[in-house]
């Protein structure tokens, strides 16, 4: 017959601490969690200043200067944008982004800059400014989704 575990109390004290870490890494990362769209303020204003220079360099000579779209490229501005990128998330966007602009040279921008790029986008949009950031990672939006009407309430 096996006898049951019995931790030395070194072991409990351990066992208990890596517990309380755990639970201290869940609420941080619950305070620090995006908002749930894009409605919440998911950029700073600064960033999307930054991002209008980046798209005015990398994206304006296909989309536009005012993000109406042209011969080759899509409207990343209005009613068509919206309903292609409703419901998707964040990190969907900057992953496109990311990987297959700008045409003549795909996956060239960092993360930093895609991300002031989508800054700049959704506020072209009309989504409001927050006080932190667009992450630079697609992992840190996942649960950030994109909607084109404004949630009630």
């Amino acid at each position: 017959m096996r006898t049951p575990f019995k931790p030395s109390a070194g072991r409990a004290a351990l066992l208990a601490a890596t517990g309380l870490f755990a639970v201290t890494i869940a609420v941080a990362t619950r305070a620090q969690a995006p908002a749930a769209n894009v409605w919440g303020g998911v950029y700073t204003a600064d960033q999307a200043s930054r991002g209008k220079a980046a798209y005015m360099t990398s994206c304006a000579s296909c989309h536009g200067p005012a993000l109406a779209g042209g011969d080759s490229a899509p409207a990343l501005i209005g009613g068509t944008f919206l309903n292609n990128w409703n419901s998707t998330t964040t990190g969907d966007l900057f992953s496109r982004i990311h990987d297959t602009m700008p045409a003549n040279d795909p996956g060239s921008l960092g993360g930093k800059t895609v991300s002031d790029i989508e800054a700049f986008i959704f506020q072209a949009n009309g989504f409001p400014a927050g006080t932190t950031p667009l992450p630079s990672e697609p992992a840190m939006m996942a649960g950030t989704k994109i909607l084109g009407t404004k949630p009630a309430g």
